[in-house]
């Protein structure tokens, strides 16, 4: 395994499952289906698994899948929570100098 987290295909594979399908999960990234799956397979690659079962334009989740499926979803929602905590605590409008 590399040293880096790859973010963005734990990311896909969650929009993925979630979604249920390699299309919507691109709609909802922005992205198309074959970056999607492009990163799920990196996934994949990287933990050494398969995550889903492809079954032609169908996808379910292996057992690998739905081992980490939970976990998955909630690091990113903490992570989306997170970034929305620090985005409305700053402090607009105030300009601070200090002079000696």
């Amino acid at each position: 395994m590399s040293e880096h987290l790859p973010l963005n295909a734990l990311r896909s594979f969650e929009c993925a499952a979630r979604c249920g399908g390699f299309v919507l999960a691109g709609n909802e990234l922005g992205v198309s289906s074959a970056a999607v799956s492009l990163q799920v397979k990196n996934l994949e690659s990287y933990y050494g698994k398969e995550l889903f079962l492809r079954l032609g334009n169908k996808i379910s989740l292996t057992d690998a899948g739905e081992a980490i499926y939970p976990d998955v979803a909630a690091a990113l929602q903490q992570l989306s929570h997170t970034a929305e905590k620090l985005q409305h605590s700053r402090k607009l409008g105030q300009f601070v100098i200090s002079v000696l």
